[in-house]
């Protein structure tokens, strides 16, 4: 009897080293959800000044290009300017060697006889006048040269500032392909989660895979042969993925422009019937039928897109029914709009 009061007061004595463990258990989660919560802060606020510095390198784009096309707009009336001026320049410089020749004529009229005195002082006065013009002339060249100088100086400071204005857009649109590639390389590490909800969510199935960048699912899964009615038994499978995309939809960012592409496929036997009176036709219903499903699942509808390829785009080129199979087929691709 006194083994039997033992063992059965050390049995009671367990309790308090379960409860204690379970109390730890407790605390190791609620330590772990409160790191993940913060982490999840951090990344939006990075995310958030990576937008604003985006934006603040598209407005500053902007401006370049602005101030580039008034330079080159100021740069074209200074070459036209200078190029009146120096038209202006070569008819004063003709206007100078007429009148010289004149005086020179005029010159040499004076060794002629007592009867051309009269023309001699006609023409001396003419010479004095015209001595008079090629002084004026002379100076308005110089005045002419001048202004012709100071616009080549403006012109060069001008390309000077073009130049910079150029190698300064080059960097900006660096800095923005930069940006864009880490937008890019986010909406590749969503559609990576996305593809791993649905293969957890759907499993390994024959008729439904990942090919490449897109998530297959065989027509005969959805819908019956030659029919764009869906399936009863296919609203499972699309509440589960509808079901992936709303809680991811709920991570990706705002601003990051994405969209759930559903593509229609067909084998490359042609139909023809009053209904669908082509492959094209086929694909782009079945498409439809699959985007509209969604949209009353709650998916936004700004976040599908519809898309046929009617037997154009085979995954098998064989023309056994095995390779018709595979063929007919609805594919969804998650990509930027």
């Amino acid at each position: 009897m006194a083994s039997r009061t033992a063992r059965r007061e050390r049995a009671l004595n367990v309790w308090p080293g379960y409860v204690d463990a379970l109390a730890t258990l407790l605390l190791s989660v609620v330590f772990l959800l409160t790191i993940f919560v913060v982490g999840q802060f951090f990344l939006s606020q990075e995310i958030t000044g990576r937008d604003t510095v985006l934006d603040k390198l598209n407005r500053q784009i902007a401006d370049l290009t602005d101030l580039l096309a008034l330079e080159r707009s100021n740069r074209r009336a200074q070459e036209e300017g200078a190029q009146n001026l120096r038209t202006t320049l070569l008819t004063a410089e003709a206007d100078r060697d007429r009148l010289k020749a004149e005086v020179e004529a005029g010159a040499a009229a004076q060794g002629q006889t007592g009867a051309l005195d009269k023309q001699l002082q006609a023409e001396r006065g003419a010479t004095s006048r015209a001595l008079n013009q090629i002084d004026l002339l002379n100076q308005q060249i110089s005045a002419m040269r001048r202004q012709l100088a100071a616009l080549e100086d403006a012109l060069a400071a001008s390309e000077t500032r073009d130049r910079e204005s150029q190698a300064r857009i080059a960097d900006l649109g660096s800095r923005l392909n930069v940006a864009l590639a880490q937008k890019v390389q986010e909406l590749a590490r969503y559609r990576s989660d996305f593809f791993g909800r649905l293969r957890q969510i759907l499993g390994n199935r024959s008729d439904i895979r990942v090919v490449g960048d897109r998530f297959v699912l065989q027509s005969e899964v959805l819908f019956p042969a030659g029919s764009a009615a869906l399936k009863a038994e296919a609203g499972p499978e699309l509440d589960r993925i509808a079901g992936a995309i709303l809680d991811l939809a709920k991570q990706i960012p705002a601003d990051l422009p994405w969209v759930l592409r559903v593509d229609g496929h067909t084998d490359a036997r042609p139909i023809a019937s009053s209904q669908f009176p082509s492959n094209w036709s086929l694909s782009a219903a079945r498409a439809i039928a699959v985007v509209q499903y969604l949209a009353g699942r709650g998916i936004p509808p700004q976040r599908l897109l519809a898309g046929a390829f009617g037997e154009f785009q085979p995954l098998d080129a064989g023309t056994t029914e095995e390779s018709y199979a595979r063929n007919r087929r609805i594919e969804l691709k998650l990509t930027e709009r």
